[in-house]
């Protein structure tokens, strides 16, 4: 292979992964002309077309998804063993790419990792926040964090955290004026938050457990939130019952800005976990990142 035959297959998987000439030419250092000219000259000397453009967005032909298909082990290959070369150098380099949900980037992922990276300045981050379940392998991500539970049985799971409890809560004024619920069936007869996560296919059913009885709970209520601070918010402002993991809340219960109930159906569950493909060599930065994670109880 020439030279630039290289440079025009690795311009084009640029172009297909993100779906915009002007994004790829951003991230291959390049004006959105010299890229255009280079996919051109490809699909000149290969004789077919690549990829359909319109004014919006960029999308692979069937030739291109056959050609993708084609080039995609042969350029991971070559990524793992210049990472694998890396390893020689004394100090761990280079750009990690995680998806993870709000909740952990906050309270575990993020304090590790400006850590990290102060202690090692070749290293980069890129973080993306998402309720919804990624495919790490497809999206190019190196790695995940989600909860134990929620991790594929083909990926390697690293813990992260200590084990996690949910917490029913609502404000003083609110349970003035309504009696606490004692068990999970009254609360039927409470205005509940929703929260709406991508992951649980719509509303989320509220999971009660005690002494290994398990409950899945619909509740009803006037509110339907997709954000967790929204959520306490509403819920210190008195419209009713809300249902989030301890941490987001303990502060507040302890201020008395909002009052606990149903403790006894919030047993522990399995916290966090970063995960990685099993056939993927780790990369010195994703390593040493691991190791800084890595729960120790």
């Amino acid at each position: 292979m020439k030279r630039e035959d290289f440079s025009e297959l690795s311009a084009f998987l640029a172009v297909a992964d993100a779906r915009s000439f002007t994004r790829a030419a951003a991230k291959l250092g390049m004006s959105q002309s010299a890229l255009s000219h280079t996919i051109r000259r490809l699909e000149e000397r290969l004789g077919f077309r690549l990829l359909t453009r319109t004014t919006r967005s960029v999308a692979p032909t069937d030739a291109g998804e056959r050609l993708i298909e084609t080039l995609r082990p042969a350029f991971d290959d070559i990524d793992e063993k210049l990472t694998s070369l890396s390893r020689l150098r004394d100090k761990p380099s280079g750009t990690i790419r995680i998806t993870t949900s709000e909740h952990p980037a906050k309270t575990i992922l993020w304090p590790a990792l400006k850590k990290l990276m102060r202690q090692y300045p070749d290293i980069n981050a890129e973080i993306e926040i998402s309720s919804g379940l990624t495919d790490i392998v497809t999206q190019r991500f190196d790695a995940g964090v989600r909860l134990g539970e929620q991790v594929a049985k083909d990926m390697i799971a690293v813990r992260i955290g200590p084990d996690l409890r949910m917490a029913a809560i609502g404000s003083p004024s609110y349970f003035s004026e309504h009696a606490a619920p004692k068990m999970p069936q009254d609360l039927a007869h409470h205005q509940c938050i929703n929260l709406r996560l991508p992951t649980a296919g719509g509303l989320y059913a509220w999971e009660l457990e005690k002494r290994g009885r398990e409950l899945r709970v619909r509740v009803e209520g006037r509110l339907v939130l997709n954000n967790a601070a929204m959520v306490v918010e509403a819920a210190i402002s008195g419209f009713g019952i809300a249902f989030l993991p301890e941490d987001y809340v303990i502060d507040y219960v302890r201020k008395g800005q909002l009052v606990r109930v149903l403790e006894d159906w919030c047993d522990p569950f399995a916290g966090y976990h970063l995960y990685y493909p099993s056939r993927r060599q780790l990369s010195p930065a994703l390593a040493v990142l691991i190791e800084k994670l890595r729960y120790r109880a």
